[in-house]
């Protein structure tokens, strides 16, 4: 294989855009193994009092996650995240306002691999979320297992992160007085073995809790769709049924945690590596579906209303595509 070497001419502007990505694909893969090392390592040593001290405090804190978190403002606006906004870059679209006295329940389409318009857009105001939405404030949810691992828990939750966990997204959606948005990335980590560019494919016709959710709330829905979400990665093939799927859907079951084995480019070459290709990423928030509260939703209230949810995604992707370089003839694919 030929390797393409990055010039040395390039900015150091965009150099910097690299290293902020880089540390961000570091996080996600490394950061929680390496705190978990950390606190293992200080449990042992000399300072074992410190340890000691910090598990006190995770216990006595294990509900913050599932409690809106613990967000920091200065930490969502390190200039380090715009430097990674950047890169790609990443673009927030609003098509309507949101009226701040509603709680929202924002379905994130697709998921990719590592969901970076969902982190860039909704866990950062490199894009200019409160701006662009006053009065809303945005909670990515992430999954439960990761707000478990010693100090990796305190840095996500300065982002906005929270449990997926359907307590925390109740806590959320159930708040008075409005201006909360509950983000979930609804194909889960099961859509990520699809993610390559150019798929279309969305788990979703058997993804029914968060409309149930949002009934029993009475939180309005909201599609949204990241335009080039899928165009970050390649990933080997994987087709349904061949072995390498039947490993990794194993694994998703056992662990909860899908493993896409992805691969982009790197930092000093673009041949191979783990940081995302250079391509665009359009976030679109499209219109609310107002929802009525049902505490005790029934099958015709939840299907009906996920109906509803699947033509608002699908009318909203339709009438953005062009726009971003997809073909008129292809369409989403629901499974």
């Amino acid at each position: 294989m030929k390797v393409e070497f990055a010039p040395l001419s390039v900015p150091l502007n965009r150099r910097i855009q690299t290293a902020a990505v880089l540390q961000w694909v570091f996080s996600f893969l490394a950061l929680a193994q390496v705190c978990l090392a950390a606190f293992v390592l200080l449990c042992l040593s000399d300072w074992w009092i410190l340890g000691a001290l910090y598990a006190g405090w995770l216990y006595l804190d294990r509900d913050t996650p599932s409690c809106g978190g613990r967000r920091s403002q200065w930490v969502r606006s390190w200039r380090m995240w715009t430097y990674f906004q950047e890169y790609f870059p990443i673009t927030l679209v609003k098509t309507v306002n949101l009226d701040p006295r509603h709680n929202y329940l924002f379905g994130f389409h697709p998921h990719g691999v590592l969901v970076a318009g969902g982190f860039g857009n909704f866990c950062t105001e490199a894009s200019g979320f409160s701006q662009m939405f006053p009065g809303l404030t945005p909670y990515l949810l992430m999954l439960p297992f990761w707000f478990r691992v010693p100090f990796f828990r305190e840095y996500i939750m300065c982002g906005g992160l929270v449990s997926s966990e359907k307590a925390s997204a109740s806590y959320l959606l159930s708040r008075p007085g409005g201006g909360q948005a509950a983000v979930i990335a609804v194909g889960g980590a099961p859509e990520s073995l699809d993610a390559r560019p150019g798929a279309l494919k969305l788990q979703l016709l058997q993804r029914k809790g968060f409309i149930k959710l949002a009934l029993k709330h009475g939180a309005w829905l909201v599609p949204v769709f990241s335009f080039g979400e899928n165009e970050l990665f390649d990933q080997m093939e994987n087709p349904t049924g061949s072995a390498l799927r039947r490993m990794q859907d194993r694994l998703q079951r056992i662990m909860g945690v899908a493993m896409p084995l992805f691969h982009a480019r790197g930092v000093f070459q673009y041949s191979f590596g783990l940081l995302p290709y250079r391509r665009p990423i359009h976030t679109v928030v499209g219109r609310p579906i107002p929802v009525t509260q049902t505490p005790c939703p029934n099958k015709e209230d939840i299907d009906a209303l996920h109906s509803l949810y699947v033509k608002g995604l699908t009318q909203l992707f339709e009438e953005n595509k062009g726009n971003y370089g997809i073909a008129e003839n292809k369409h989403l694919v629901f499974i």
